[in-house]
């Protein structure tokens, strides 16, 4: 299966909204500083700051846990997670040629931080908690020259690595009461450390930064304060800030050639301190904690990286925070598009809803509802509102233009709202429920109503799509049904029952067949009218299929599962035509817009991907 997707041709990708803002250090800007660089579950990102065109490298197998960047920009180092007793490869890509220069496997679950040699001879690679050892890699000969466990027995977890500015042969390593130099022997190809000496002083170290000239560590700790060491001696020469440190520990550090430090806080403040005393002479508050700090040049920019996946971009001289970019946090449930209109698209996770413009994937508006899980989203024919299900039970529906809240309808399923559509005319909105119920509301221009509850489902009801009609409706359930629905006379028409949870249904356009998938990793082609199974295909090998859209001419159709896996179908040869391979987690819907020119797919990893459709839609 694995060779025929690679044989098959591949989806060009177009754009993608997302950034793992919780990878420590995950944005970069290139030396060239033309490119910002950050990861993407399992891609690496390249994207230019000019116009915001964006290169995708693709090589890892899951999400990528650390990037680094070469002093001269010729190469960069991404690591990535795998699973508990699997390899966890390192990928050192060629800028030049934006494809894979070497891949080193040696560590085990997970590459908790890299650096390169100021030369470009080296790296040095630290794995995660499973693994505990450091390596250093011979880059020419894409080899490891040695190794060693990354601390000692009486001290906690090593949790950074960074190589010295001017020595090929020295880098620091750091983490839980540990704080070691290590010295490179090549000749006897070994790695010997020194214990830096802090006194009584015992820190936990996420992030060290080194100054230019190679005199002083300057390392940030969970308790919120800066130690300066001495590399040379290895001795403790300050700490500080003296008085108020920076709250939920520091994340990250920049250190300037004008002799100042840039610093990012788990509780969101950046700051801007002396290098000398450590007293802090500027500093913002930002919405979420910082994990990412890079420099464009000095007296250029700063771009800084939140745990809430935003980006901002700062100047040296008005130190103002400007956002440039947002993305979801948490698995993104579900994506819609607008009747008749390729412009906008509406993604709900977490907590929120958000509008999209789709040429420049950039976001337009955000609904929040605290404390709250959006399930499903849709948009009313007509585009004047926006139909959401939430975890409380509640449907709530907004303006796509203010976010205003319209109508909210309490209550209309005990344990959740799980899938929602709405009909033609834009009055009645039918939603079924993890209970297994599916109700059809009329909407009333100062309220509402409950027209009729449906009570045939065992199980979550997870799709409901709507005939044209408005005198049909179809529901999918993890119970192994799918019923067709009278919308006139509330009772069902057939049922449709088959060996596996069904996730998702969907109408051909003429209406006289229907394709359902599930858990059973097939996709089934059934007859509408006597509920016969016309065909069944085998869509996947390692994983439930999540999510199916139609082509409004019917000729195709796409598919999205736990296999991470994007495949454009044709409908009537039954065949694989086009896959994307570029999420990082299981694939939870995917859209394809009315004009035929784009697909909109979500995943669980928060990432939402654009992709070049390959069939334009049939002229009349």
């Amino acid at each position: 299966m694995a060779l025929q997707t690679q044989c098959t041709p591949q989806l060009e990708l177009e754009a993608a909204i997302g950034f793992n803002g919780h990878v420590m250090s995950g944005l970069r800007v290139h030396p060239d500083r033309e490119h910002l660089i950050y990861p993407l579950g399992s891609a690496v990102i390249l994207k230019r700051i000019k116009d915001s065109k964006q290169e995708f490298l693709h090589g890892h197998t899951n999400n990528v846990s650390f990037v680094a960047v070469s002093k001269s920009g010729t190469y960069i180092a991404s690591g990535q997670v795998n699973f508990m007793g699997f390899k966890a490869p390192v990928i050192i890509w060629d800028y030049a040629t934006r494809t894979i220069y070497a891949e080193l496997v040696l560590h085990k679950a997970k590459i908790e931080a890299l650096s390169f040699s100021p030369s470009n001879k080296y790296l040095v690679s630290l794995g995660g908690r499973d693994d505990g050892s450091i390596v250093v890699w011979d880059i020419e000969t894409k080899t490891p020259i040695c190794g060693s466990e990354a601390s000692s027995h009486i001290s906690g977890h090593c949790l950074t690595v960074q190589y010295s500015n001017t020595d090929d042969n020295i880098f620091v390593s750091a983490g839980s009461e540990t704080l070691r130099v290590w010295q490179l022997d090549l000749p006897n190809r070994k790695i010997r450390p020194t214990e830096c000496k802090t006194g009584k002083l015992k820190r936990t170290i996420k992030c060290t930064e080194i100054s230019e000239d190679d005199q002083f560590i300057f390392c940030g700790t969970t308790s919120g304060d800066i130690m300066k060491i001495s590399l040379r001696a290895g001795i403790l020469n300050g700490c500080g800030p003296a008085k108020v440190k920076f709250n939920a520990g520091i994340n990250a550090l920049r250190s300037l050639k004008s002799g100042e430090l840039l610093i990012g806080s788990g509780s969101g403040t950046f700051g801007l301190c002396c290098s000398k005393d450590l007293v802090t002479l500027k500093k913002v508050q930002l919405e979420n904690g910082v994990t990412s700090i890079a420099t464009r040049g000095e007296g250029q920019q700063v771009f800084v990286g939140t745990e809430d996946a935003e980006m901002y971009c700062f100047s040296y001289d008005n130190f103002e925070a400007q956002l440039i970019s947002t993305s979801h946090i948490n698995a993104v449930n579900d994506v819609a598009i607008p009747f008749g209109t390729s412009e906008l698209f509406a993604t709900c996770s977490e907590e929120n809803i958000r509008v999209w413009h789709i040429d420049k994937p950039r976001e337009l508006l955000r609904i929040t509802v605290p404390n709250m899980t959006c399930n499903c989203v849709d948009f009313m024919i007509d585009g004047h509102s926006i139909i959401s299900g939430w975890n409380d039970g509640n449907i709530r529906v907004f303006g796509p233009e203010s976010g205003r809240l319209m109508h909210i309808i309490d209550n209309a399923h005990a344990l959740g709202v799980r899938a929602i559509a709405g009909t033609r005319s834009c009055k009645r909105i039918i939603s079924g429920g993890e209970e297994g119920q599916v109700r059809v509301w009329e909407l009333l221009s100062q309220g509402h109503y409950l027209v009729e509850t449906m009570k045939m489902h065992k199980a979550a009801v997870t799709c409901i799509k709507v005939k044209n009609d408005d005198k049909e409706f179809i529901s999918a359930s993890l119970d192994g049904a799918c019923i067709v629905w009278d919308m006139v006379r509330f009772v069902n028409i057939k049922i449709i029952f088959a060996n596996t949870m069904f996730r998702t249904v969907s109408y051909h356009p003429d209406e006289n067949q229907i394709i359902t998938s599930g858990t059973d990793r097939k996709v089934a082609y059934w007859d509408m009218f006597d509920g016969s199974l016309i065909r069944n295909l085998e869509a996947s090998q390692s994983g439930p299929i999540n999510s199916i859209h139609m082509s409004q001419d019917g000729r195709f159709f796409v598919t999205g599962g736990d296999d991470k896996l994007v495949k454009v179908w044709d409908y009537m040869e039954g065949v694989v035509t086009h896959v994307g391979m570029a999420h990082g987690g299981s694939i939870t819907s995917v859209k394809i817009c009315s004009n035929n020119r784009t697909l909109v797919t979500t995943s669980a990893d928060g990432a939402i991907l654009r992709w070049k459709f390959p069939y334009p839609l049939l002229s009349s």
